[in-house]
């Protein structure tokens, strides 16, 4: 049986590996002429991504190219006094497991576990898929496949081909966010600088193994911004707009904008569909779900989707019309606890106060000094949303019962 992918980031990747272990073949097209190598930003793996990536023989890998930061100095506006925090406390209080990875890192390990395995195929991308299973690329020539997988993010071409455009199912949560590579001494080493105020947040960290920094720059509004997703220098604008005067730190980073050798800007938009999936063609990760971009666990969320979607194709035998609801019954739940998380989080990382600022660092303060009991107790306390992916229950779909097709 003959499944087609889009999209070689993180969720296609995984979804590749399991599909192959069940007996599955599967080809990866990636519009990309190759994987990134610029670093990206950093992405949290929880515990089920922990685990599922254990299943994968890649977790050494990963904690290997984890960057590092264990430590948090936020600096808030109008306040001369610094709060320090144990990062590594406040991720041993709220997850069981847990890695910081730079995301283009980590979708070359997950690309390196199936590349013996699997067909990549870049700079190339889906234009038409047929009801019947013909796909037409823009590059290569037309094929057929008996079901196809959109993993190809929140701007999803498989999603719009079939479902539709993007603003029929996207939901402004309120904020944008914009990531930018500045030069290694702007990250003090192991440590995450953030400068929080009303409105606005503002961070810089590194990784061990990279010789630069990535600012992460996050910013409410009330209204959906004009913008086209390609006029880079706009997006630029917008970002000096809403930072200069922060802190003479955020003005410099925002001084190397225009020389910057990585960008990215987006709204933080959550997806929200009845269901992702319609005849042979089903969606996963943030292509099908999104919670919001770094305020919602996406990149868990991604993986665990994509081993739940491979683990009920096996069990349907590929029947993809008995797979692909059962998918749905399973993810439903984690789908909606990631849209919650993801509110929630927006508003405590981007406050809409100076009380909702001094609660940020002082709550981050107080996490940090407790011992990991009373730690835990307090972030249940103050978050409906907490341990939201520790407490995940994920099925162990194992190959061995698979069929070979």
């Amino acid at each position: 049986m003959r499944i087609l992918i889009s999209g070689a980031s993180i969720a296609g990747p995984v979804l590749a590996y399991w599909l192959t272990r069940h007996g599955f073949t599967v080809t990866v097209v990636e519009r990309a002429p190759s994987l990134r190598n610029a670093g990206g930003h950093a992405v949290d793996l929880f515990r089920p991504a922990m685990d599922i990536s254990e299943k994968m023989g890649v977790l050494p890998r990963i904690e290997e190219r984890a960057t590092g930061t264990d430590r948090m100095t936020i600096r808030r506006e109008g306040s001369q006094r610094p709060v320090r925090v144990d990062l590594s406390r406040i991720f041993g209080t709220a997850a069981e497991r847990h890695a910081e990875v730079m995301r283009d890192d980590l979708s070359r390990i997950y690309h390196d576990a199936t590349r013996d395995d699997v067909e990549y195929v870049f700079d190339d991308s889906i234009t038409a898929i047929s009801p019947d299973g013909e796909v037409c690329f823009e590059n290569g020539a037309p094929r057929r496949f008996d079901l196809v997988v959109g993993a190809d993010g929140l701007h999803s071409n498989v999603r719009r081909l079939v479902f539709g455009e993007e603003s029929r199912f996207s939901s402004f949560v309120g904020a944008y966010l914009g990531v930018l590579t500045l030069p290694e001494a702007a990250a003090p080493d192991g440590e995450l600088l953030m400068h929080v105020g009303v409105g606005r947040t503002a961070g810089v960290y590194g990784a061990r193994h990279l010789d630069e920094a990535r600012a992460l720059l996050l910013f409410r509004s009330d209204r959906e911004l004009d913008y086209h997703h390609r006029d880079v220098p706009r997006q630029k604008e917008l970002l000096r707009d809403a930072f200069t005067g922060l802190h003479p730190d955020v003005d410099g980073w925002l001084d190397e904008l225009d020389r910057t050798p990585a960008f990215h800007f987006d709204s933080i938009t959550q997806l929200r569909m009845d269901t992702w999936s319609r005849g042979r063609v089903t969606l996963v990760g943030d292509a099908g779900y999104c919670p919001g971009a770094v305020v919602g666990g996406s990149t868990t969320l991604a993986i665990v989707g994509a081993y739940v979607l491979a683990g009920e194709l096996a069990r349907a035998d590929g029947d993809h019309e008995r797979a692909f609801p059962a998918c749905e019954r399973v993810m439903a739940e984690h789908v909606r606890g990631g849209r919650a998380l993801a509110l929630s989080a927006a508003k405590t990382l981007i406050p809409t106060s100076n009380l909702g600022a001094w609660g940020l660092a002082q709550g981050a303060r107080l996490v940090s000094a407790l011992p990991a009991g009373p730690g835990r107790a307090f972030i249940r306390l103050t978050t409906k949303t907490a341990r939201l992916y520790d407490s995940m229950t994920i099925e162990d779909y194992s190959p061995a019962n698979a069929l070979t097709r």
